[in-house]
């Protein structure tokens, strides 16, 4: 550990680099690499000191999300099951996994009210997941299907949802350039587009700042318009 110097971090960015391998997927490897060498330095005293580790510049990833229309013809084209777990998600706004390791001991119809375990979140802690109609509808479907799970199929468990099956729908519904997890960028774009404070949002998505709920405020800007006058006209009259 004490030969990896700047050098050998350079090489394995343009290792990395030489492979097509995007700058997002380069950086992965390369915090992994810093995380390791700073514990080594500052928790476990193996090294004296550790080389820095610059991380390559991301381009924004504009978000992905779907109207109404494509989202009814993308839940037309998929298989039963899995348009039912599409159609939850973008009802609920929970992660892939989270909707494949539902189980039914984690969710109470008569209360309209779901939860996921801080085990089973990305932060660590609990999530609350209110179930409005169409959420309780696709679960009253899935009764009897499977003893644990909520979603099944043949009476097993779904693990995977992006299978062929998946990207021959999109095709078929004309809907490019769309990954599962942008069903969840989808349920909060329209949230914040039928006025749900940036605020509730964060708390019904589970995200633990703020910061991760800002990429969707420029589709609303009703708490701004009423200022949009403020500064009068400027048209410039016509010159007789």
């Amino acid at each position: 550990m004490s030969q990896i110097d700047r050098s050998v971090v350079a090489a394995i960015h343009h290792k990395k680099l030489a492979t097509g391998a995007a700058n997002a997927t380069v950086n992965r490897t390369l915090a992994l690499l810093r995380a390791i060498l700073n514990r080594a330095f500052s928790d476990w005293k193996w090294l004296r000191s550790v080389p820095k580790v610059r991380l390559l510049r991301e381009p924004l990833r504009r978000v992905r999300y779907l109207s109404r229309s494509q989202a009814t013809r993308l839940l037309h084209e998929l298989p039963e099951h899995l348009s039912d777990m599409a159609a939850f998600s973008l009802a609920t706004g929970l992660r892939k996994s989270n909707v494949t390791g539902l189980e039914w001991s984690q969710v109470d119809l008569s209360r309209r009210l779901a939860w996921i375990h801080p085990d089973q979140a990305k932060m660590r802690k609990a999530i609350a997941v209110p179930l409005n109609g169409d959420a309780v509808r696709i679960i009253s479907k899935q009764v009897g299907k499977n003893q644990t799970y909520v979603f099944a199929y043949k009476g097993k468990r779904i693990v995977q949802t992006t299978t062929a099956a998946w990207y021959k729908a999109l095709k078929r519904a004309g809907v490019h350039d769309f990954r599962w997890h942008d069903l969840r960028h989808t349920w909060a774009s329209w949230h914040v587009q039928n006025g749900t404070p940036l605020y509730v949002l964060q708390e019904l998505g589970g995200w633990e700042n703020a910061d991760m709920v800002r990429r969707y405020a420029h589709l609303s800007a009703g708490h701004l318009a009423v200022y949009a006058d403020n500064l009068g006209s400027l048209m410039i009259q016509e010159c007789v």
